[in-house]
C-alpha cells in the first residue's frame, strides 16, 4: 500500500496544471514569462490573479489531497507516510509531462505540509513564507529560511523522526530547484535597508 500510494502522490505531484491552464485560458506557455518556472507565479504574469490563485490552489492541492487520503483516510502514519509525503514534490520538481524539467515546489510544498500537519500546521508554515518573503530579497533564501523556521516548530512540536525526514528531503528538493538563487547572497528587502537608514 506504500508503495502504491507513492506512485499515486508521485503522479498528483506531476501534475501540470500551471502549464495546463495557460493552454486551456490563455492559449500562451507561461513558460516564456518571468523566470520561465512552469508555477503558478507565471500564470499571474501571463494572465492576471484569477488564474494564478487558481493555479496555486491546485498545486497546493495535488500535494495535500494525496498525503491527506494516506494519512487520515487510509491510516498510514510513521515511516510509511515519509515516501508518499516527499512524491508530490518530486514529481513536481521532475515532472514526467514536462520532460522532468518541473517548478520549483513551493506551493505542493504547502499542500503537503497541509496534508501532513493540518491547517494550523498549514497557517505555520504559510505566515512563514510570507514573513520571510517580506524581509529577504532572494527567493530561494527567503524559501529557505522560511523552512529552517519551520524545522524549529518541528521540533518544538514535538514531531518525531519520519517527519524531520520529510523536512529534510523536501528541503533539500527546494534547495536543488533554487540554486541560482542561492549561489547569490542573501538580501534584505529594500524597504528595511531604508528603515535601517532612518535609525
Amino acid at each position: 500500500m506504500t508503495a502504491l500510494w507513492t506512485i499515486i502522490s508521485f503522479v498528483s505531484g506531476s501534475l501540470p496544471f500551471s502549464v495546463w491552464i495557460g493552454r486551456l485560458f490563455l492559449q500562451t506557455d507561461i513558460r516564456r514569462y518571468g523566470d520561465h518556472n512552469p508555477g503558478a507565479t507565471n500564470v499571474v504574469r501571463a494572465g492576471g490573479w484569477p488564474l494564478g490563485v487558481l493555479a496555486a490552489v491546485l498545486d497546493i492541492s495535488k500535494g495535500a489531497i494525496p498525503v491527506g487520503l494516506a494519512w487520515y483516510w487510509l491510516g498510514l502514519d510513521g515511516w510509511s507516510l515519509a515516501p508518499i509525503s516527499l512524491a508530490p514534490v518530486l514529481g513536481h520538481a521532475f515532472s514526467p509531462f514536462l520532460k522532468f524539467r518541473g517548478g520549483k515546489a513551493i506551493a505542493v510544498t504547502g499542500g503537503v505540509w497541509l496534508g501532513l500537519l493540518g491547517l494550523q500546521g498549514f497557517g505555520v508554515i504559510l505566515a512563514l513564507f510570507l514573513m520571510w518573503y517580506a524581509l529577504v530579497s532572494v527567493d530561494g533564501w527567503s524559501v529557505l529560511l522560511a523552512l529552517a523556521s519551520l524545522l524549529i516548530y518541528l521540533l518544538l512540536a514535538g514531531y518525531g523522526a519520519p517527519v524531520l525526514v520529510v523536512w529534510l528531503g523536501n528541503s533539500l528538493v527546494i534547495a536543488w530547484k533554487h540554486r541560482d538563487d542561492l549561489a547569490q547572497p542573501p538580501q534584505l528587502r529594500a524597504w528595511l535597508r531604508k528603515a535601517g537608514r532612518l535609525t
